[in-house]
This record gives structure tokens, C-alpha cells and sequence, in this order.
């Protein structure tokens, strides 16, 4: 097989949700977010996974996201959609018992005349200027939005991933001013929020990036291992150069694994000169610049030839790889390209 591996281990990612449960408190529903092809590991089988573990409700980005989620879900689970109910969508909320987060008076005015009845959550912007309504909007707003079937009001921290920073508290206090005295579910925190401690939790926590092993959850398990097989190996004197640009020559004779992978697969050309792939805990460093299609590794302190190489392992995170990249987790895996073998392991 040359096409690279993907191994995303249902169990570490159940176990994630776990945790984050138990930091969100017994008193506070665990929900999850699983946009972006449940952050390029695959909405279906991890929808599947963290709905047998517990979480019963699940965010998405989009209805189009929605739709496969639903589809592996089956009518039981609730499904909300952060870009609210937008133009041409309207089939698919109502057919698909989906929950739009409504983001603006047009959105709330679409959805209100569309589907009478149906429910909804509103999506406040408490100074992340992104999406959501402001405050004047939504005191313009509130009164109609609560005689309505309103599910949850929810916004969204900028800097939760930094607890110190001023910008979490302003936001904790403009979201309490704004939803103070309502009998509605509120939400404020995402995986960052949750360790920001229980002022931030409210009645629902949506925890996203620490599912799938990435910080700010330190205590997260590795969910994604990617295994690139070897191709070819060769031996270069010294004096010789290797990969475009002629940008490493060696210094002694050594010996190169080239492996099926590249930028085209996710591993940014940024990486090069810094990255180490493995052979079981043993560093290996890339050689030379990461190409489309290929990497070369210096393996000469191997005692054998391996069949493979490994880029995430229990040792090097997808955080690992952002920091070299200059990115963060996130990008990482929602870069892993389609070319990988994709397996399921547990759950």
C-alpha cells in the first residue's frame, strides 16, 4: 500500500468527551462540535462514537454539514447549526429537525415567517465581532425572540485559549448582562471556556478542538496517528544534496527514507528543516524541503530499514506540528488531506 495511513482512535476520542464532561459538572449538558467533517477525522463515525458515549446534542457549521450528520445519527439526536437559518436552507431545517443558531434580525424575520413553531437558538456577539447578534440588536429583538420555540442563547469567547487575557471576563459579563433573568439554556464555552472554570460553563458546554487531542486541553489523549510508508531508500556521500533547491547536503554518508506524503496531504512546506518523523520512539529528522508528494528522512542511526514512518504518534501532537508550522492544531487536522487510508480503531 502506498497511499499513507490515518488512524483515528475512537476510544481516546470518547475519552476526551469524558473529561470535558466531567470539568463542564454534573449540572451542565456536555455537547458537541463536529464541523468541518468532525474536524477531517469524519462527522459519521465520530458522531456515532461520542453519541454512544453520552452527547446528545452536536454542532455543525453549515446544513450541508448538518445533513451527513443526520444521516449517521438517525432522528434522535439534536443537531444545531452555527450559521443560523440562512437563504435556501429552509427545507433542510424543517426536514431535518435541525436547530439554527440565529445570527441576525433578517435571519430571526426568515425563520420565524418560514417555520412558525420550529425551534431555534440565538447566537449573541459579546466582543468577538464575528458572527452573532450584538446588544442593541438584541434588545431590539429579545422580546419577539422569547415567544418563540428558543432553545439556547450562546456566544462565542476570542480568547479563551489564553486564560489570563482581559477579553474572557468582558465577555463573561457582557453575556450575563444580555441574558440575565431569561429562562433560557445559555452557553459561553467552548474547550477553552471549560477550563476557564464553572462561571464560564452555564447550562451547556461545546467542546470542539480538546475531542480530538488538541490544546488548550493538556490532559487530552492523542486521537489521530499518521503513518507514512517508505518508498525508497538510498545512501548519499557526502557532499551530496537531496530535494528541491538543493537546501540540505550532507556531511557524512547517509542514508534517506523517501515516504508517500507531502504538502498535498496536509504537511506544510513551513514544517521543513524542522520536522522529525518516528520509527517507534526513535526521531528521525526530514531532510532537505517536504515536496507535493514526497518526504526524505534521515534514518543512517536506524539498526534496520522501517516499512514506515510515523508523523503523529503518542509523541509528537497535533500541536507538535503547529507550532513547527507556525499554525495551530486546528489547521493540522483540518489539512489532513484525502488521500489517507482512513481506520477506526475501538468505540
Amino acid at each position: 500500500m502506498t497511499a499513507a495511513s490515518l488512524t483515528i482512535d475512537l476510544n481516546a476520542l470518547t475519552a476526551n468527551w469524558r473529561a470535558l464532561d466531567a470539568a463542564s459538572g454534573t449540572t451542565v449538558e456536555t455537547a458537541a462540535v463536529i464541523k468541518a467533517g468532525a474536524y477531517g477525522l469524519g462527522a459519521a463515525r465520530v458522531g456515532r462514537a461520542l453519541s454512544r458515549a453520552g452527547a446528545r446534542r452536536f454542532f455543525v457549521a453549515v446544513t450541508e454539514e448538518a445533513a451527513e450528520l443526520r444521516e449517521a445519527l438517525g432522528p434522535g439526536p439534536e443537531i444545531n447549526v452555527f450559521s443560523g437559518h440562512m437563504a435556501g436552507d429552509t427545507d433542510r431545517i424543517h426536514d431535518l429537525h435541525l436547530v439554527p443558531m440565529i445570527n441576525s434580525i433578517d435571519q430571526m424575520l426568515r425563520h420565524v415567517e418560514a417555520l412558525p413553531g420550529h425551534p431555534f437558538g440565538v447566537q449573541l456577539d459579546t466582543g468577538m465581532n464575528r458572527l452573532g447578534m450584538e446588544p442593541a440588536e438584541w434588545a431590539a429583538l429579545r422580546d419577539i425572540a422569547l415567544e418563540q420555540n428558543i432553545t439556547l442563547i450562546m456566544s462565542h469567547l476570542a480568547c479563551a485559549d489564553e486564560p489570563d487575557h482581559p477579553m474572557n471576563a468582558a465577555q463573561l459579563a457582557s453575556f450575563r448582562t444580555m441574558t440575565e433573568g431569561l429562562d433560557v439554556p445559555r452557553s459561553l464555552s467552548a474547550t477553552g471556556g471549560i477550563l476557564l472554570g464553572p462561571e464560564y460553563h452555564f447550562n451547556l458546554t461545546r467542546p470542539g478542538i480538546g475531542l480530538y487531542g488538541g490544546a488548550p486541553f493538556g490532559d487530552a489523549q492523542a486521537v489521530a496517528h499518521v503513518s507514512l510508508p517508505v518508498i525508497q531508500t538510498r545512501i548519499l556521500d557526502a557532499g551530496e544534496a537531496v530535494g528541491y533547491g538543493n537546501t540540505w547536503t550532507a556531511t557524512a554518508p547517509t542514508k534517506l527514507a523517501t515516504v508517500a506524503a507531502g504538502y498535498a496531504d496536509g504537511i506544510h512546506r513551513a514544517m521543513s528543516g524542522k520536522l522529525h518523523l518516528y520509527a517507534g520512539d526513535t526521531p528521525c529528522p526530514v531532510r532537505g524541503r517536504i515536496s507535493m508528494d514526497l518526504i526524505t528522512v534521515d534514518i543512517t542511526h536506524l539498526p534496520e530499514e522501517p516499512r514506515a514512518l510515523d508523523l503523529l504518534n503518542h509523541i509528537q501532537t497535533v500541536d507538535t506540528l503547529a507550532d513547527l508550522a507556525g499554525s495551530i492544531g486546528y489547521e493540522i487536522l483540518t489539512s489532513l488531506g484525502n488521500r489517507y487510508q482512513r481506520r477506526y480503531s475501538g468505540a
